[in-house]
């Protein structure tokens, strides 16, 4: 009974991750491989022949690759400014977090308000003459006016997500390796890449990996801001199952989604594989 213990306590986790993630997760791995009862690659072929394909998929590449250094480079700021405060730390976190508690759709909408004709930064213009008239940022003509939006609005809603992440590695960190450091001469920026990066590494890593996986998933948040204009890869699953009502070009969609997730994860792996010693 004692060996079966540790396997009767992870069966629960186990049975949840069964039912809830690999059942799905098959259930639409051969509805994407099926068309009309048979085994087909006719659901791929419709996903790649579509116009709005290709477009998705460099969109959701391009705002990931945009998005997620500037979010790194503020997480890493953000966690810095915290750990390395006396007072008021609780507090700063808190503030830094808020926006974990705004949905997508939200966050959206509320860049939204800032955005549009009637919003607050048409009227900011207006108001100190700068424009004659309201403009239209989110209109099909400002195509880089909408990709702005969104990246703002992301890396307003998300960064807090790495920067708990980082806060938390940073208090693993023993503060005697900055002091060593100092000690021998160090500058703070010194002690940052030569001592508190390289300990990093671990949480970086978990941090970068969640943070890109959730970057091409992307959806509420550009449906809110550039609704068709500006079509990524979860927009067009959603609208293959839900408008067009073709489960299966969907289900290649995800599986498209699904495959980029893997390659990303395995390249950050690599690029900040974290050796053996620093795990234990």
């Amino acid at each position: 009974m004692p060996r079966l213990l540790p396997y009767l306590l992870l069966l629960p986790a186990t049975a949840f991750l069964v039912v809830f993630f690999l059942y799905p997760f098959l259930l639409v791995a051969i509805e994407s491989v099926t068309r009309q009862g048979a085994w087909s690659l006719a659901n791929y072929e419709r996903m790649a022949g579509h116009w709005k394909f290709s477009a998705a998929f460099w969109n959701t590449l391009l705002l990931a690759g945009i998005v997620v250094p500037i979010q790194l480079a503020l997480a890493l700021t953000m966690a810095s400014v915290v750990t390395g405060l006396k007072a008021g730390r609780a507090t700063i976190l808190y503030i830094f977090a808020i926006p974990l508690g705004i949905s997508d759709l939200a966050a959206g909408l509320v860049w939204l308000a800032i955005f549009e004709q009637t919003g607050f930064l048409n009227s900011l213009l207006t108001g100190f003459g700068l424009v004659e008239r309201p403009v239209l940022f989110l209109g099909y003509q400002n195509p880089w006016a909408i990709l702005l939006a969104i990246v703002l609005a992301e890396v307003w809603r998300a960064t807090a997500i790495m920067m708990v992440i980082l806060v938390a590695g940073m208090g693993l960190i023993p503060r005697e390796y900055g002091e060593a450091a100092e000690v021998f001469g160090a500058s703070r920026w010194q002690r940052f890449l030569r001592v508190t990066l390289p300990l990093l590494r671990p949480s970086l890593q978990t941090a970068l990996i969640l943070r890109v996986i959730l970057a091409f998933e992307v959806f509420a948040v550009v449906a809110a801001l550039g609704g068709t204009q500006f079509p990524v890869l979860m927009g067009e699953t959603y609208n293959w199952q839900f408008t067009l009502q073709d489960r299966g070009v969907a289900a290649a969609l995800a599986m498209v989604i699904l495959a980029i997730s893997i390659a990303a994860t395995l390249v950050l792996l690599r690029l900040l594989h974290v050796p053996k010693e620093a795990r234990t």
